[in-house]
């Protein structure tokens, strides 16, 4: 039984690169390096065993002359830095082509056929906005008109947030499903559809994780497609199902946080997870191979959007806390990878993502560990996967 675990700590980029002012970034962004340095130093003892300390000058993450793993960077071919691009690329599908982003708000003619076909009478916002800081300024208009809360960001994202109490979260997800049947018949490029629900709680407007759904584009063919189509399993945990629009996926399940989503994939490692309960329809299961495929979005969606640097390096140190129970559980059958899949630094201006470097560390139970160097595009992950799985 051969396995790949692919762990994806959502926006831990580690340095600006050279195309950064193509995207309006500033060349001092660097995700984890910033992270460690305002918080004094970051306590994550099992990555920093791994080599994460020997890949740049990291505050509180030591270098080791025996890395248990092989470390590097890697760099984007893809022209993004979005959850979508970066994790395609990492199954293989380069991006030359950006998806579109609207700085302006959407077009009036987008947003009427948007309106007509939902039936939903009108919407608010349309402008990049934060999520937080949007919903918190037309939580009230939205419960006088109970029209939706349209808004993008730096991203190419159509999102749509609606107080559940008023809006039926079944009705919210109709309204995604209808803006990406839109957005893909009229070939608008739009990346991510996102629902973005939330309730007041305690007088104030909070947003629902767990029930946050994202809408994506159909990817081509991607190493996941390999995976599934020669008969394992392919598991996604968190919004991996979401990202590639349930391309090439056989087992998912949706979590509420980092911790839930660290524990499934440790319970997958042990091969505790009830595989029965999250398995699709009609998949064809003809080996005991597996991909175990996990996106941890907190570090992201609550502290890197949030510009929440605190929060960022306490999620960091709380995903560390399991690397050494995953590893205690892999076979010698077994491969980790551990990566990101773009930079949203907290500590500077702004509150998008931010074009960065991400770090990678390459493990398994008879590895040499060794310094990969500067790595050209993330598609080596699928490259990676598919010579250790023998697809």
């Amino acid at each position: 039984m051969k396995r790949a675990i692919v762990i994806v700590i959502d926006s831990m980029g580690t340095g600006a690169m050279p195309d950064c002012r193509e995207f309006n970034d500033t060349p001092e962004c660097n995700t984890l390096r910033n992270v460690c340095k305002f918080n004094n130093g970051l306590y994550v003892p099992n990555m920093e065993k791994m080599g994460l300390g020997n890949i740049q000058d990291y505050e509180g993450i030591k270098k080791t002359d025996n890395p248990t793993a092989q470390y590097g960077i890697m760099e984007e071919k893809s022209k993004g830095k979005d959850t979508t691009t970066g994790h395609w690329e990492m199954a293989g599908l380069v991006s030359p082509k950006p998806f579109a982003t609207f700085p302006e708000g959407f077009p009036v003619k987008l947003i009427e056929k948007f309106i007509k076909e939902t039936n939903c009478g009108g919407v608010l916002a349309n402008k990049p906005a934060s999520g937080t800081a949007i919903i918190a300024e037309l939580n009230e208009k939205h419960h006088k008109t109970k029209f939706p809360i349209v808004y993008t960001s730096a991203d190419s994202v159509f999102q749509i947030a609606a107080d559940t109490d008023l809006i039926p979260l079944e009705t919210l997800y109709k309204w995604c499903e209808i803006a990406r049947k839109i957005l893909d018949e009229d070939d608008w490029n739009v990346s991510r559809v996102i629902a973005r629900p939330y309730k007041i709680v305690e007088g104030k407007p909070v947003r629902i994780s767990k029930d946050r759904r994202d809408y994506s584009m159909v990817p081509s063919h991607t190493v996941l497609n390999d995976i599934k189509d020669a008969g394992a399993r392919v598991i996604g945990i968190g919004k991996i199902e979401d990202i590639f629009s349930k391309s090439g996926i056989t087992h998912a399940i949706h979590t509420g946080s980092n911790k839930e989503g660290l524990e499934l994939t440790l319970k997958a490692v042990k091969q505790d997870l009830d595989l029965t309960g999250i398995a699709y329809n009609n998949i064809n299961i003809t080996k005991d191979d597996e991909l175990i495929f996990t996106n941890l979005v907190d570090t992201d969606m609550l502290y890197g959007h949030r510009n929440d640097a605190k929060g960022y390096g306490k999620a960091i140190e709380e995903i560390d806390t399991y690397i050494d129970d995953i590893i205690a559980n892999m076979t010698e059958e077994d491969l980790l990878i551990i990566t990101a899949d773009h930079g949203c630094d907290p500590t500077v201006d702004g509150t998008d993502h931010t074009r960065e470097y991400v770090p990678i560390l390459v493990y398994h139970k008879n590895i040499q560990g060794k310094n990969l160097g500067l790595i050209k595009g993330f598609d080596y992950i699928a490259y990676t996967v598919k010579n250790w799985l023998k697809i």
